[in-house]
């Protein structure tokens, strides 16, 4: 699917994520489970009707509302780093703040996982995904560390796995 960053340097980092997680509640007619909070708690939530120019207007206005500070406080903690799925997000809110979102999975037959990750970036850029400066042999795969996640311009500890 192809996905415009439209003309309005929005979606960012923490839009990228709002973005792919609406697309994907969209996609599967979950439209009251498509909700984003601002940094005063107040919901964003998408209503009818439901087509394509209504939602892409929705994704606009949660775009300069919410960023990486409300979707930190939105999303939960991942309480055990051995159980990270497809669709968590390491983020650190501020300002300036950073998200990224696990798109894939794989795990060996120890139960190893590795995973990619993909990102936004500002100004506005396509979402692409994030090659992994530690271990070029293995990029763009990234080995499940239980301390840190090292990518390129931001590091991730335990606290910033975030689940929905």
């Amino acid at each position: 699917m192809n996905i415009s960053t439209g003309n309005k340097d929005l979606q960012q980092c923490a839009d990228a994520v709002m973005r792919l997680r609406a697309e994907y509640l969209y996609d599967q007619k979950r439209f009251d489970e498509i909700i984003f909070r601002d940094n005063n708690n107040a919901n964003y939530s998408f209503g009818l009707p439901a087509d394509r120019d209504h939602f892409n207007k929705y994704l606009e206005k949660v775009f300069l509302h919410c960023g990486t500070l409300s979707l930190e406080k939105q999303l939960h903690a991942v309480k055990n780093l051995r159980d990270l799925q497809i669709g968590d997000v390491l983020i650190q809110g501020g300002s300036p703040g950073h998200a990224m979102l696990i798109v894939d999975m794989a795990i060996n037959k120890e139960g190893k996982k590795t995973f990619l990750l993909a990102q936004g970036y500002m100004p506005a850029q396509d979402i692409h995904i994030v090659n992994n400066p530690m271990n070029p042999d293995l990029s763009p795969w990234y080995e499940m560390n239980e301390k840190s996640i090292i990518t390129p311009g931001w590091t991730f500890f335990r606290e910033h796995f975030k689940r929905w």
